[in-house]
C-alpha cells in the first residue's frame, strides 16, 4: 500500500496547491514538497507512510475496470449518499478507462438529481494492495458553481425586474423637480407611491439575496434537529409582526410533538412564504372571510406533512406546474388588493424542501381554495 499513499500525498497535495507535485513523508514526521518533475523517494517502513484516511481531502481508490476498491472518510462524510453516484458517473469511468500511466486526468462531474452538484475529479494511476489502481481525488465545486449561477441570474432576470419600480421612481422625480414642485397635494401622493416602489425593490434584493445563499447550501444536507413544537412557537411570534386583519386569518393548528432534521431557520421560513402567498392571493371575495389554516402531522408511513391551505378563489390548472418557477406570478383575484410579489417565495421554498430531501406538492381548483404540502423525512422519534 506504500506505492499508493506516495502517489496519493503528493496528488492530494497537488489538487489542493494548484499543482501536481510529487511528496515525501519525512522520517521526523513533516511533509516536504518537491517539484513536480521529481519522483517520491521509496519509504522503508508502513510505520512512515501517511494512511489514505489520514489526508484531509476526499479520496477515492478505484480499480483499472471502475469499480470502487475504497473510499476515504472524509469522502463519506462530504458526499454521504452520493458518493455512488458520482463514482458511477460516465464522465468519471471514461477518464479512468481512458487514463495513461504517469498521467493525471482531470474531469467535472455534473448531477441534477435530488439537486444541481458539480464536481472535480482528479485521476492518476497507482497501486493498491499490489494491484494496479486509480486514485481519484475528489473537489466539490458547487458552491462555486451556485455562486457563478446566481450572478447570471441577477444581471438576466434582476435588472429586468428592478427597471420597472427604477423607471417610476426617476419619472416622479422628475416630476417633483418640474411641474409639481410647488403642488403639494401631488407631493404627497407622489412620494407615498416613490416609497411602494422603493420597498418593492428592497424585497427584491432580499429576495434574491436569499435564494442565493439557499442555492449555495442546497447541496449540503442540514445537520441540525428542529423540535416541531418549537417551529410552531417560533411562527407564532412572526405572526404577532402582522397587521390585525392578517393575524385573524391565520389559524395556526397545535403541533405535533416530536422532532426532526433540518435547518430550523430555513423550515421557518418555508411556512412564512407560504403563509405570505395566502394572504396576498389566497383571499376570497367578501362577505366570506379568509381563513388561512397551517398544520402539521407525521405520516404513518414516516416524515412530517406540513400543509398551509386557504379558503380563497384558487388557482387555474394552467399555472400551477410552473409556480416555483422564478419571477413567475399569477396575477390576484379582483377585490383581493394588496401588491403583487417578487415571484420569488415559492423557488425559495423548493429549493429548501430540495435540500432537506423533502417533496413540495401543490393543489388548487378555481373557487375552492388552494392547499400547498411540504413533506419533509423524518419520525416522531428522531432524537
Amino acid at each position: 500500500m506504500s506505492a499508493l499513499v506516495l502517489v496519493v500525498m503528493g496528488f492530494a497535495a497537488g489538487a489542493l496547491l494548484g499543482g501536481y507535485g510529487a511528496w515525501r513523508y519525512g522520517a521526523v514526521g513533516r511533509l516536504s514538497g518537491y517539484p513536480a518533475r521529481l519522483q517520491a523517494e521509496p519509504v522503508g517502513t508502513d510505520e512512515d507512510t501517511v494512511q489514505v484516511d489520514d489526508l484531509p481531502v476526499s479520496l477515492l481508490v478505484l480499480a483499472r475496470g471502475g469499480r470502487l476498491l475504497h473510499a476515504g472518510a472524509r469522502a463519506q462524510v462530504e458526499f454521504a449518499e452520493g458518493l455512488g453516484m458520482f463514482v458511477r458517473h460516465p464522465a468519471l469511468q471514461r477518464a479512468v478507462a481512458e487514463l495513461r500511466p504517469g498521467g493525471v486526468t482531470e474531469v467535472t462531474i455534473e448531477a441534477d438529481v435530488p439537486v444541481r452538484r458539480v464536481v472535480q475529479a482528479f485521476v492518476r494511476a497507482g497501486i493498491w494492495h499490489g494491484q494496479p489502481a486509480c486514485v481519484v481525488v475528489l473537489l466539490d465545486a458547487t458552491a462555486r458553481d451556485a455562486l457563478d449561477r446566481a450572478r447570471s441570474d441577477f444581471v438576466a432576470h434582476a435588472s429586468h425586474e428592478l427597471r420597472t419600480p427604477l423607471a417610476a421612481l426617476i419619472g416622479f422625480i422628475e416630476t417633483l423637480q418640474g411641474p409639481a414642485a410647488n403642488d403639494a397635494t401631488a407631493r404627497h401622493k407622489f412620494l407615498a407611491i416613490m416609497a411602494r416602489q422603493a420597498s418593492r425593490m428592497q424585497r427584491l434584493i432580499d429576495r434574491l439575496l436569499y435564494l442565493s445563499r439557499v442555492q449555495m447550501l442546497e447541496h449540503q444536507r442540514p445537520q441540525g434537529m428542529i423540535a416541531v413544537s418549537d417551529l410552531f412557537a417560533r411562527f407564532n411570534d412572526e405572526v404577532q409582526g402582522k397587521p390585525e386583519a392578517d393575524r385573524a386569518a391565520l389559524v395556526l393548528h397545535p403541533a405535533p410533538a416530536g422532532t426532526l432534521r433540518g435547518d430550523a431557520d430555513q423550515i421557518l421560513q418555508v411556512l412564512v412564504n407560504l403563509s405570505e402567498n395566502a394572504l396576498r392571493y389566497g383571499r376570497p371575495q367578501p362577505p366570506i372571510e379568509p381563513r388561512i389554516e397551517i398544520a402539521a402531522q407525521w405520516q404513518e408511513t414516516g416524515g412530517l406533512l406540513l400543509s398551509v391551505r386557504d379558503n380563497g378563489p384558487g388557482i387555474a390548472p394552467q399555472h400551477l406546474p410552473r409556480l416555483t418557477e422564478r419571477f413567475y406570478r399569477v396575477s390576484p383575484a379582483p377585490g383581493a388588493g394588496g401588491e403583487q410579489g417578487t415571484g420569488l417565495g415559492l423557488a425559495i421554498v423548493r429549493h429548501i424542501v430540495d435540500r432537506h430531501g423533502g417533496r413540495l406538492d401543490i393543489t388548487s381548483a378555481p373557487g375552492q381554495g388552494t392547499c400547498c404540502t411540504v413533506w419533509l423525512p423524518g419520525s416522531a422519534n428522531a432524537l
